[in-house]
């Protein structure tokens, strides 16, 4: 083994990448047991009898700002009213 400081240098950035590309992989199979537990849970309300399209909508609009629902929703109301719905 050579004393060349590049040698080191080289060394550490090498166990450095490691780590972060181990760290990714981690990170990926949490990411993919969350899906999993996620796929459960809507398993389970849909065993219960809960309509699971209609809740991922609401966990959708949960994430949005009220005052954007409510322009959406009176957009909406307007065009059904244009329709004659």
């Amino acid at each position: 083994m050579s004393d060349n400081p590049t040698d080191n240098s080289y060394r550490v950035t090498a166990d450095e990448l490691r780590q972060f590309i181990e760290r990714m992989e981690r990170l990926e199979a949490e990411k993919k047991d969350l899906a999993d537990q996620q796929k459960e849970v809507m398993a389970e309300a849909k065993g219960r009898g809960y309509d699971t399209k209609v809740m991922r909508k609401l966990i959708a609009l949960r994430k949005r700002d009220s005052d954007d629902i409510a322009e959406e929703e009176a957009v909406l109301e307007m065009y059904k009213e244009a329709l004659g719905m």
